[in-house]
């Protein structure tokens, strides 16, 4: 429905429900059990239906039953799929007033609808909890502690129903259908890209690609103007195409573009009738005159004038993710890979609320809060001139998704601000709002505040398209509010999205200054890079050392960090989570910190799908960072007399004192982890709350430890590996080899008991080899494979075929640790090997280790830290003796302690040789982890945790405390050593 029969209806229920027969109807029915229910369920029938367009049967389920001390209670209202607990009271009911529950206790309704909500199946958890008596509703936000709620009033319900939304989420239901209508926009642009491919006489020559990708955007952009009313007439393009044959097709569409870009005073007077209508487009969009464009046969015309036009409506694709669907469904590369790659608006609003727009959304409700209408009327004007002053860049653009959806963002608001200075309550116009030449002083926010830097030639076009479609979009939506309509061609040419190499261009040349840098830069790995990445790598990071480890998205980083020096430019980038782990964290942040940085919010490891048909699932961190003196403070928010560093007053929260108007409105420093915020007061490069540390390769272990080195690295081209069968039967023909076959473990073979098998060499004499022609042939095999190899190094090995390139093997029994584990698992699985069984480069491996070694080393404490500093293969654990091992902080324990650490570690051992059956993988799988298991890691994890004289608790470990304070003990090891 749109906005006006939405007010209509909200008046109406206003109305009904503030009828005082009515509610006193309501209240003399509460003698009636059945009679209240239906009274209270048609107020939220009403509400979902009327405000929402919701049928209530399929969306709400009332008298939910909820368990508590054996007793079955009923919630009045649960909304499943938002998560919305509802308690319901009549209208003569206090709020804040306790009443007698069953057992005895007084429960204020608030306290009532918690408890039921405490006693849901986690399945059901609340997200939203509401207290209503009819004349007011209570909001609480589950995730924030307190008693802090919004109030909306039912006579405010015409100005406030959007903070209801959370009811239904009818922007993800919105954004919902926007993608699906521009998913499917994607496709047929993919059938006309196709369609028209095939009547280019050489589709490979760049000039003509470049020909059909402008074509292919001006009819797309001609479809969408038709369905838009852009041209006046609804049918207007379909219908003056359909006047010419086929012949002629491709010459009507000649002299469009032409008059499209023609001021009217510049037009032949005496063109056709049917192309005067059509008005002057400008924009750059139809200026370049010297395009190929080819012959179009029955099947393009019938697609462009039936399925693209008569059969779709363009008008309600979102220009957000459409323009990074027309983008790479026009790109060779991207079509090859499957096609259709857009960012989610869901992972666009990761970037962009934690960097400005949550800041700006709580400027936005305090001001509204203001009681005076004057000077909340001049704040209003105030606030919509700062936006409108705010710029942004995006130095990997692309389609400009980020810019765009940036652009809608800002225009909402400012449509509220419109709203609010010039509507009343009854939608009715305040004052006479001026038109025509003074469109410019309604609307302030304008498409020229938003820069970018985009390689491609074609996504460039496709950017600026797409801003000017949200334009659009947006106006129409500022039209519907004060019901005039506004001016929107010719569209406006700013040219602030400019094509070439973010990494080579200076970028102060775009835009000297900004407010905000975002985007999602492109992520290749340090081994994948091309000769030319390399090159840009190496001239961002000149003079740095051992830059070639960094992944190609790191340049971005340093680009911007020199670029807003001096400023108060906040900057948020999606990168891939490598830069925060490992080798490249010291490397990259330590000089970057060095410069003054600070990081303000923080993603940790997520996956970013890339919305195609064949998802990228890469694995993403998101970091929001801004020079440390150039950060303001936080607003305060005070709940029951105590300063709440959460953060500014969320709007209408109970106790909260507003906040002063015009005060600089800046985030508290937040780390996201699965999308659950946790404010805290420090950031590091590994995105932890704690001291600013760097841990550096080192290459021998930091305390009084065993030293830990790597597997055997065969470099053998699989000769020396076999299965058991394959090894059996080699046997067989070569009966003594056996003596030189060794059980093999790498780190798959180990975690699911799948050991192979390796025929070792190494010490066999040259005569008994000799005597052994398969072995000798296996040999000549390694020998060969070497010598062709281009690397000298391993060209060197082809001397000693019968010796492994690393060899590993203890004279004793050893601990093993496997390179690579699942992230799902709490702990990595290790253990021991006995002497004599060989293991892969695939593991870690300690010689001469113990017991204790073993309990610290298996604990959560060792795992927190493990999962703080290690590399990540995807998102599974990359366990690193430089990084990890080496430089572990271990503890001082005492006797007893270590003596108890030794028994619980064999405990471990123990209680997993009571299931010989089942793999490592089997037993540290959370669903099918044994009780004795699990048991017994708790009770090593005790033992290791006093070791370290951390608190030992009853409540889930924290791993982010326990981190900070090995980084503080590391760093306190490291400064005694120097």
């Amino acid at each position: 429905m749109n906005d006006v029969e939405r007010r209509n209806k909200i008046k109406e229920f206003i109305d009904f429900w503030q009828n005082k027969e009515n509610l006193d109807k309501a209240n003399e029915n509460n003698k009636d059990k059945i009679s209240e229910k239906k009274f209270y369920q048609t107020f939220w029938n009403k509400l979902l239906q009327d405000i929402f367009d919701v049928k209530p049967e399929d969306y709400i389920e009332y008298e939910k039953q909820v368990v508590i001390d054996g007793n079955t209670k009923f919630i009045d209202g649960y909304i499943k799929e938002t998560k919305v607990l509802i308690e319901q009271k009549a209208s003569d009911i206090d709020l804040d007033k306790e009443e007698l529950q069953s057992g005895g206790i007084k429960l204020t309704p608030a306290q009532q609808a918690r408890r039921y909500a405490q006693n849901l199946p986690f399945n059901d958890k609340v997200r939203w909890m509401i207290v209503s008596n009819f004349k007011e509703i209570r909001i609480f936000d589950m995730n924030k502690t307190g008693s802090e709620y919004e109030v909306i009033k039912l006579e405010d319900l015409v100005g406030d129903w959007y903070r209801l939304k959370f009811l239904v989420d009818v922007e993800n239901e919105d954004i919902k259908k926007e993608m699906q209508v521009s998913v499917e926009a994607g496709r047929l642009v993919g059938k006309l890209y196709d369609a028209l491919s095939k009547q280019y006489r050489d589709i490979n020559n760049k000039e003509s690609q470049k020909s059909l990708n402008i074509l292919c955007v001006r009819i797309v952009f001609c479809l969408y103007a038709e369905d838009a009313e852009l041209f006046g007439n609804k049918q207007c393009f379909n219908e003056y195409l359909k006047s010419y044959k086929e012949e002629n097709f491709r010459d009507a569409l000649i002299n469009l573009f032409k008059i499209l870009n023609q001021e009217n005073k510049d037009r032949d007077e005496y063109i056709n009738e049917n192309l005067k209508e059509f008005p002057y487009v400008n924009g750059g969009l139809f200026a370049e005159d010297n395009i190929e464009i080819p012959t179009f046969n029955k099947e393009t015309i019938d697609l462009i004038l039936h399925q693209m036009s008569e059969d779709f409506d363009w008008s309600k694709i979102s220009p957000t993710i459409f323009g990074a669907i027309f983008e790479s469904t026009l790109n060779p590369d991207t079509r090859r890979s499957g096609g259709m790659h857009y960012t989610s608006i869901e992972n666009i609003h990761k970037v962009i609320d934690p960097l400005f727009l949550n800041d700006l959304q709580k400027e936005f409700e305090t001001i509204k809060e203001i009681k005076q209408k004057n000077d909340r009327k001049a704040k209003l004007k105030e606030f919509q001139i700062k936006l409108s002053n705010l710029t942004f860049l995006d130095p990997a653009a692309g389609s400009g998704n980020f810019l765009t959806e940036t652009y809608k963002c800002l225009r909402k608001i400012e449509n509220e601000i419109i709203k609010l200075l010039y509507i009343d309550k009854e939608g009715q116009k305040k004052m006479a709002i001026a038109m025509g030449s003074e469109d410019e002083k309604l609307i302030k926010v304008s498409i020229s505040q938003f820069y970018g830097i985009e390689i491609n030639d074609f996504a460039v076009t496709v950017a600026n398209t797409a801003l000017w479609i949200a334009e659009y979009q947006m106006l129409k939506e500022t039209e519907m509010i004060v019901g005039d309509p506004i001016t929107f061609l010719p569209l406006k040419n700013y040219h602030h999205i400019v094509e070439g190499n973010a990494l080579t261009i200076d970028w102060h040349s775009i835009v000297d200054i900004v407010d905000y840098i975002m985007g999602n830069p492109p992520f290749v790995g340090a081994r994948l890079m091309k000769e030319t990445q390399k090159q840009d790598l190496n001239r961002v990071f000149e003079g740095w050392k051992n830059v070639g480890d960094l992944d190609y998205v790191s340049c971005w980083y340093k680009k911007s960090i020199d670029y807003i020096q001096g400023t108060n430019t906040k900057v948020a980038l999606v990168s891939t989570n490598s830069i925060c782990q490992g080798d490249s964290v010291a490397i990259l942040w330590k000089p970057l910190f060095d410069k003054g940085i600070e990081i303000n919010f923080a993603y940790r490891t997520f996956r970013w799908d890339s919305e195609s048909n064949e998802k990228a699932k890469v694995h993403c961190v998101i970091i929001g960072f801004s020079q440390a003196s150039n950060v303001g403070a936080v607003i305060e928010c005070h709940v029951g007399g105590e300063a709440n560093a959460r953060g500014a007053q969320k709007v209408g929260a109970k106790h909260c004192e507003p906040a002063s108007v015009g005060a600089k409105f800046t985030s508290p420093k937040i780390i996201y982890e699965s999308n659950r915020p946790q404010v805290v007061s420090h950031i590091n490069a590994y995105l932890i709350d704690a001291e600013d540390v760097f841990i550096e390769s080192r290459n021998k272990p930091l305390c009084d430890v065993p030293e830990i080195g790597i597997g055997n690295k065969p470099i053998d081209g699989g000769n020396y590996l076999f299965t058991r069968e394959e090894k059996e039967e080699f046997i067989k023909k070569e009966p003594k080899s056996e003596k030189y076959f060794h059980l093999w473990y790498g780190s798959d073979e180990f975690i699911n008991n799948r050991p192979r098998y390796c025929l070792y060499l190494g010490e066999c004499s040259p005569s008994e080899l000799k005597s052994m022609p398969y072995c000798l042939k296996r040999v000549e095999n390694v020998r060969q494979l070497r010598l062709e190899s281009s690397s000298k190094p391993t060209q060197k090995l082809a001397e000693t075929p019968t010796k492994f390139h690393v060899t590993n093997i203890p004279n004793s029994n050893y601990m093993i640790i496997p390179e690579t584990s699942s992230e799902h698992r709490r702990y990595i699985p290790m253990g021991f090997l006995q002497k004599g069984i060989l293991s892969s480069n695939a593991v870690r491996v300690v010689p001469n280790a113990t017991l204790y070694h073993f309990g610290i080393l298996t604990s959560n404490v060792h795992m927190a830290w493990m999962r703080a500093v290690a590399g990540r293969l995807k998102s599974d654990y990359r366990y690193s003796k430089d990084i990890v091992y080496n430089n572990f902080p271990w503890p001082n324990p005492t006797d007893e302690q270590k003596q108890k650490i030794e028994q619980t570690a064999q405990s471990i051992l123990d209680a997993r040789a009571k299931y010989p059956d089942s793999s490592l993988a089997d037993l540290y799988d959370e669903t099918t982890m044994p009780d004795v298991l699990r048991k017994a890691h708790r009770e090593n994890d005790r033992a290791v945790m006093k070791a370290y004289g951390f608190t030992i608790s009853h409540t889930e470990f924290d791993e982010d405390d326990c981190v900070a304070e090995l980084m503080k003990l590391y760093k306190k090891l490291i400064d005694d050593k120097s």
